[in-house]
């Protein structure tokens, strides 16, 4: 996992160009890609702030969604780990 500070990404929410905050980013042995994580510094239902997954390819310059079920529960368990060495 590389930490990420003070770069953005631009991504389109809603119809707008929306300015957000890249905080790290993974590569998965399992898939064979890459992720980046990042926030619009939007609040969820609990408070916290909303976070965002995507793969990309730095080589292609490709980036897309992740939409299989399987590596959203995976990409969400390395958020969660992420979140518990942050508030222990």
């Amino acid at each position: 996992m590389e930490q990420i500070e003070n770069q953005k990404i631009k991504i389109e929410k809603n119809g707008q160009e929306v300015e957000c905050d890249l905080l790290f980013t993974f590569d998965s042995p399992d898939t064979g890609r890459a992720y980046m994580v990042y926030t619009d510094h939007s609040k969820d239902a609990e408070g916290r702030n909303t976070l965002y997954i995507m793969y990309y390819d730095p080589v292609l310059e490709k980036i897309g969604e992740v939409t299989n079920e399987k590596e959203l529960e995976m990409v969400n368990k390395v958020i969660e780990q992420i979140r518990d060495e942050i508030n222990a």
